[in-house]
């Protein structure tokens, strides 16, 4: 049976990874340009073709997968007058990587289905280096029979992939999941603050957190840039985060659901966001903690 022809864009931190590894597995690629030329240059080297509009994309693909900053940009790709729908493509699924709004995600999807398309959310969990090996995380949301059609290709770059359910429930386990995983990132951030206020060192939070009950993977991630100044063990930008839980606010109000910790987190990525340090990535905001507590920030690398 002949393999699907993919298409890919947003072949960034993330998608490069997930693009070659769809590569290898012998499927033709079809990518869409960006700024940044070297993945879409190693991609093309790699045997992919390149196209220049989203709608020229979806002419020569059956799955179409975006993996792009958030859902201004999926709607742009989808809707605009070079987009996905503009193809006319019927049987077309999309497949959306990105972190994206869910309230937005049920809208395109019933504008896909009408014009005979499908979407399909499967935001990702782990980070690039588990993307360049394959073995990324995804939790899915699609009707049964389109889960069936592209289970294959994620497994291209999955290692776990997890069906949740319909088409919206993907992309609102993603935002639950952030939600927690931000929320690690305040308390730990302003836990350290209070401790170092109180005359302990992180180097002495660390030795009694890290081999107990209360350590786990984002902790040991998240603290490698307060005790080694590691910028590049957690790669998520401050941007990033106040943007999600942004989603999740909106989320909750279409719910009508009271999300009192949740609005303080939020505006807690507002404030280091407003400040200038949106590019700062997450553990930073200890740093940003410790300064509004009055403390005098660490030195970063050289």
């Amino acid at each position: 049976m002949e393999k699907p022809v993919i298409g890919f864009i947003g072949v960034g931190l993330m998608g490069h990874g997930m693009a070659k590894n769809i590569l290898q597995n012998g499927h033709s690629l079809v990518v869409m340009g960006h700024r940044n030329r070297q993945p879409v240059d190693d991609l093309v080297q790699r045997g992919a073709t390149e196209v220049t509009s989203a709608k020229q994309m979806a002419e020569q693909c059956d799955i179409i997968h975006l993996c792009v900053s958030g859902s201004p940009q999926v709607e742009q790709l989808v809707r605009g007058d070079d987009g996905i729908l503009a193809s006319g493509k019927t049987g077309l699924i999309v497949v959306d990587c990105s972190t994206s709004d869910p309230v937005s995600t049920l809208q395109l999807a019933t504008e896909l289905r009408a014009a005979g398309m499908d979407l399909a959310d499967a935001p990702l969990g782990r980070t690039p280096k588990e993307a360049e090996a394959g073995t990324l995380d995804t939790m899915v949301g699609a009707a049964p029979e389109t889960f069936e059609r592209i289970k294959p290709v994620l497994d291209c770059w999955a290692g776990l992939v997890v069906h949740m359910g319909d088409v919206g429930l993907g992309h609102k386990m993603k935002l639950i999941n952030n939600f927690i995983s931000l929320g690690y990132a305040a308390l730990y951030s302003e836990a350290l603050a209070v401790a170092r206020k109180s005359g302990l060192s992180a180097e002495q939070v660390d030795s009694v957190i890290r081999p107990g009950r209360l350590s786990n993977g984002f902790y040991e991630t998240f603290m490698k840039w307060t005790l080694e100044r590691d910028e590049n063990a957690h790669k998520f930008t401050i941007t990033n985060a106040h943007k999600d839980m942004r989603y999740l606010a909106n989320l909750a109000s279409s719910l009508g659901a009271v999300t009192p910790v949740q609005a303080a987190l939020r505006n807690g990525f507002a404030a280091m966001e407003a400040s200038g340090r949106g590019d700062s990535y997450l553990p930073m905001l200890a740093d940003f903690t410790a300064a509004v507590n009055g403390l005098v920030e660490e030195e970063g690398p050289t």
